[in-house]
């Protein structure tokens, strides 16, 4: 009998040289006797092949277990000969079709993986009501293979939580990404649709492994021409590759298109022109994509064209899209983050006060788009308030993969802690329990994908990925359990470098927010590529474009008043939560100057004032850095050393910059609140002056 911590202890490593393409699908070859133990199991591969999406289920396994196993299994359509895998659904294998029932109860994207007695052989069952769950369940046993998992007394019956998860791509039709820090654009607009490149496969491959099962291919700050019908073609060849996936594909609709496109002299959503443009723009879209998913919006947001601007609401443009896109069965997903023309007297409460009164206004097919927090993808925020707020309307949860604010691709920062973090907040809507989880109809990811070889710029950035997709799939699946699956399957089961590569991992976040926004801080990066620190950002065409307007700092303390005495953004949450950030003594540490305006000598919970927690978090966050340098360095050897060196100079340039992030931010607050550095404490080595002289037109994310 396998037992399998015995097994891994057995691993050593698989040290040649690799580069990130294979992501999480390596499929390294098992150590011998692990594999032979596998084998007792995998005889053969009986599976159906009369789909695309049943090819696939078939290649994605044999692919798999000839790499792990070292040798190609027989093949079989029907009959059992040996010891095997039985792909299938009730209607595609007479060999699973007595179990219909049980299987069907799993819903249209579940699976089954068990043994079972047929025709006298034992077989492991990959059974589900439809193709693309025997497919979901075939990448399911093989992460069990790779992280060398026992298949004795195997039964697992999984279907996903959410019933949208989605990549959103933030790609421009030039191949431009904005927010993206791993190279140009994945998608070729120009070859495309006549050359359809490999790693489009290889990009559906990688999602349906995870069971995301949508990809919105181009940016939110949407150009017209996207639904223009040339490049509607080349949305349809792309759509073709990543259907027997399990992927639909959306576009990001721009507003005015009916003007930019259509030739009309308005947008006006309660126009028939206009309501007659959209209809006729939708049959065109499913006539050459029959399973298009629908339409993602920013709109009366940061400059984009929106109802507003005829003096519709929100509900009025996004049920326009809705009506012609009902007949066909798409969606419409309306992004909560807008901008008023004029500067809020708090940016956080925006969204609630425009959104939360068309609770109900909606048509069914619209789903409002809510970011985590009520600011802007943050190190840490508080759950956005519209989560509860919104009974009568379908929400999906908007969060960034792409680490716009966190240190781009080479800041190892893993996002799983602050995605179960969001996930898993208690609205308290419905008394205790109603997580922000249990109220979603959907999750979207701002994808960090490009062309660079190893997909996201990094290859600690793949685990963002990689772990959006499993909350995705179930949202209660602790991210610490993910992170040691992706560092299994990443580099080697083997438990010396798994434990240590997972608490590297677990502490990275929370090493971030000290370095760069402790205690609750918030957007205090440089203004617009928002790379390094800039909490003396001020001035320009907008106050909430500024850190000194969310940090308040001034001789007395720091921190933004949202409390009632404040902007009142507590209101808008339950009363109990409510209640609970209003009160300075119950208010959570970790978003304390979220809420508060706090004294720079109140006593914190470690029994130092606030000036001196403060310079000492932002200390620690570099020794954490510190430290997972040292870690990294401990596993050389075991770890590829091309992957190995890569990831050590990012580390190092991690290190530099948590420095720069401490040194210049404790300047700054110092500067305001004039007080001695605490003891034991270094002085930053530069005078502010020289922080805020540095400059970087050549940053990624904002230029081109």
């Amino acid at each position: 009998m396998l037992v399998a911590a015995a097994v891994l202890l057995a691993f050593t490593g698989n040290v040649r040289a690799e580069d990130g393409y294979a992501l999480w699908m390596r499929y390294a070859p098992l150590q011998p006797a692990l594999a032979a133990d596998y084998r007792t199991h995998l005889g053969e591969v009986v599976s159906p092949d009369q789909t695309p999406t049943q090819r696939a289920a078939r290649e994605e396994l044999v692919r798999g277990l000839s790499g792990l196993l070292g040798r190609a299994p027989r093949m079989n359509t029907a009959a059992i000969a040996a010891p095997a895998v039985v792909l299938g659904t009730p209607q595609s294998s007479v060999l699973i079709a007595p179990l219909r029932k049980e299987i069907e109860a799993l819903g249209d994207e579940g699976y089954l993986l068990r043994h079972a007695h047929i025709d006298g052989h034992t077989v492991l069952l990959v059974a589900a009501p439809q193709d693309i769950g025997v497919l979901y369940g075939v990448f399911h046993l093989l992460r069990l293979l790779q992280t060398g998992a026992s298949l004795d007394a195997l039964e697992v019956r999984e279907s996903p939580r959410l019933r949208l998860r989605l990549l959103n791509h933030w790609d421009n039709l030039d191949g431009y990404v904005e927010r993206g820090y791993a190279g140009r654009s994945l998608w070729d607009w120009q070859t495309l649709p006549e050359w359809r490149d490999p790693r489009y496969t290889d990009y559906a491959r990688a999602n349906a492994s995870l069971g995301i099962n949508g990809t919105v291919l181009n940016n939110v700050n949407a150009s017209a021409q996207s639904l223009a019908p040339d490049y509607l073609a080349k949305a349809a060849a792309l759509a073709d590759i990543f259907r027997p996936y399990g992927i639909r594909v959306y576009l990001s609709a721009r507003f005015s298109a009916p003007i930019e496109l259509g030739g009309l002299t308005t947008a006006d959503p309660l126009d028939p022109a206009v309501q007659r443009w959209w209809r006729d723009k939708a049959d065109e879209i499913y006539t050459r994509i029959p399973d298009f998913g629908g339409f993602l919006v920013k709109a009366n947001s940061e400059g984009q064209p929106g109802p507003q601007d005829y003096g519709r609401s929100h509900a009025d443009g996004a049920n326009l899209l809705a009506a012609a896109l009902a007949p066909h069965g798409g969606v419409v997903m309306w992004r909560a983050f807008v901008y008023a023309h004029d500067v809020p007297a708090d940016r956080a409460t925006q969204a609630y006060t425009e959104f939360v009164g068309l609770d109900g206004a909606f048509l069914p097919n619209v789903i409002v788009q809510v970011k985590n927090g009520p600011i802007d993808f943050q190190p840490r925020e508080p759950f956005h308030p519209l989560f509860g707020a919104m009974p009568r309307t379908p929400l999906m949860m908007e969060v960034q993969i792409t680490k716009e604010y966190l240190g781009f691709a080479t800041h190892l920062v893993y996002l799983g802690p602050l995605y179960e973090e969001a996930l898993q907040s208690d609205t308290r809507v419905r008394g205790e329990g109603a997580t922000v989880a249990q109220l979603l109809t959907g999750i979207a990811g701002v994808a960090n994908i490009g062309n660079d070889r190893t997909w996201s710029g990094s290859h600690f950035d793949q685990a963002n990925w990689y772990a959006f997709g499993r909350l995705a799939w179930n949202p209660r699946h602790p991210s610490r359990d993910i992170a040691a699956d992706w560092a299994a399957m990443t580099f080697t089961p083997s438990p010396e470098v798994v434990q240590p590569i997972v608490e590297m991992m677990m502490d990275s976040r929370e090493a971030a927010v000290n370095y760069m926004t402790p205690l609750g801080l918030h957007h205090l990066m440089a203004r617009g590529h928002h790379y390094g620190p800039g909490p003396w950002v001020d001035g320009g065409p907008r106050a909430d474009w500024t850190s000194v307007y969310y940090h308040r700092a001034d001789r007395h303390g720091i921190g933004f008043d949202r409390t009632a005495h404040g902007s009142n953004a507590v209101g808008q949450y339950s009363p109990e939560v409510a209640a609970e950030y209003e009160d300075l003594a119950r208010a959570p540490e970790p978003l304390l100057l979220w809420f508060h305006h706090v004294p720079w000598d109140h006593r914190m919970a470690s029994g130092r004032p606030l000036w001196d927690e403060l310079v000492g978090r932002y200390t620690q966050g570099v020794r954490q850095v510190q430290g997972m340098q040292a870690t990294w360095a401990g596993l050389q050897g075991r770890v590829d050393a091309q992957r190995h060196v890569q990831v050590a100079a990012f580390l190092s340039l991690q290190r530099r910059e948590a420095q720069w992030w401490r040194d210049a931010s404790v300047a700054y607050f110092q500067s305001v609140s004039g007080r001695p550095l605490p003891a034991g404490e270094t002085a930053p080595p530069h005078p502010l002056a020289w922080y805020e002289a540095l400059q970087f037109p050549s940053a990624p994310g904002d230029g081109r």
